[in-house]
């Protein structure tokens, strides 16, 4: 079951000041619908994750939205750009943001509704706005 959430490891890391979304690199990793993903991940794992023609183990990796981290109306929030897979063919329910610089700590885990296929085109990981609202992590 992979239900979607900023796992708390993460949370308690950001009090530790773990996590530096300025300078440390960030990895997506997608998974099956038979992964087990939630509030207690902690690292990144490879039980459940996808297998498929244009992905490789560990994922791609997430770049930080120019201008976050930032606040507005008293939300501190962050975001990444897409994640592009050029030619894929594989299926996903899921996928877990981590943070290769720290130890491949894991920060938020996606669920995707559904079982999304790509077959041999491109596969997108669109993530939402980055605004104070909308943002994949918002802290207010």
């Amino acid at each position: 079951m992979i239900t979607q959430t900023l796992t708390d490891s993460f949370k308690l890391e950001l009090l530790q000041a773990v996590h530096n979304f300025s300078t440390d690199v960030f990895y997506v990793a997608l998974y099956s619908s038979t992964a087990t993903l939630g509030a207690s991940t902690t690292v990144y794992t490879t039980a459940g994750e996808i297998t498929g023609a244009g992905y490789t183990a560990g994922g791609k990796q997430a770049l930080v939205v120019t201008g976050t981290p930032a606040v507005a109306n008293g939300v501190a929030y962050v975001g990444f750009q897409d994640v592009l897979w050029d030619v894929a063919t594989f299926s996903a329910a899921g996928a877990l943001v981590y943070n290769v610089t720290r130890g491949s700590k894991a920060v938020a885990v996606l669920n995707f509704g559904a079982v999304k296929t790509a077959t041999a085109k491109p596969f997108t990981l669109q993530f939402p706005t980055t605004t104070y609202t909308t943002a994949i992590i918002r802290i207010g």
